[in-house]
């Protein structure tokens, strides 16, 4: 019977799935992202298994595959491939940036794969429109900064940043979803705040407010909470 670490069975996928994009690549078809990645990461490891420096890896690593062996937008999607190799005098982390050359065809993708092309002609969308907003002068009393997301319940951020918390009860940053807002240690910042949308019903979080947003004895409760737990500005 042979047991297998972890670390070992996952060799084993990288070489099944390289072996796979070899035969394809030698048939003529084009390789996928996955594909093109596992056939660089198992020269990678051969490499190094086979007593090449790590310079020497990085340099064959970035001319196996060019734009011609791998599909439309697969070379844009590869920005750099790591493996952590095992070499004579321990385990490397090794990393190749921009793997795939260029090669002899023409590109014919000039688009990033996932990106969104918005018709210049059309009116720009108003984030939040109708939307009331209030703003709070926000202090980090903390000693690193506090990144904080769009959609967080305001009221429950990081303790250490010291604002009105009452007028922040069931709002949330005027901002896009998925972006954010980062606080200095000891500096003064100024944010837009909207209310929160959907249901209003907020859990998690923080774990102060664990209700709906609109009901007056959730909202008393997670002020009687935010007090005895320390939030500044309680």
């Amino acid at each position: 019977m042979m047991n297998l670490a972890p670390t070992e069975m996952e060799r084993l996928i990288i070489f099944n799935a390289a072996q796979l994009a070899r035969t394809l690549k030698t048939r003529g078809c084009r390789l996928s992202q996955p594909e093109a990645v596992a056939l660089i990461a198992d020269e990678m490891l051969l490499g190094a298994r086979m007593g090449m420096t790590y310079e020497a890896i990085v340099e064959m690593a970035g001319q196996l595959l060019t734009t011609d062996d791998v599909m439309p937008g697969v070379a844009r999607m590869i920005e750099k491939i790591s493996v952590e190799a095992n070499f004579e005098e321990g385990t490397k982390m090794v990393i190749v940036f921009d793997p795939i050359a260029t090669g002899k065809e023409p590109i014919a993708d000039a688009l990033v794969p996932g990106e969104v092309i918005v018709d210049e002609a059309a009116p720009e969308i108003e984030l939040n429109a109708g939307r009331p907003r209030i703003s709070l002068d926000v202090v980090n009393l903390g000693d690193r900064d506090i990144q904080v997301r769009s959609h967080t319940h305001f009221f429950e951020v990081n303790r250490m940043l010291q604002f009105d918390r009452a007028k922040a009860f069931g709002m949330r940053l005027d901002a896009a979803s998925g972006s954010g807002v980062r606080f200095e240690p000891g500096l003064r910042r100024t944010v837009q705040l909207v209310p929160m949308a959907g249901n209003g019903v907020v859990r998690g979080q923080g774990g102060l407010t664990e209700g709906a947003i609109g009901d007056e004895t959730v909202r008393q409760a997670a002020r009687d909470l935010a007090k005895q737990r320390g939030y500044q500005g309680a």
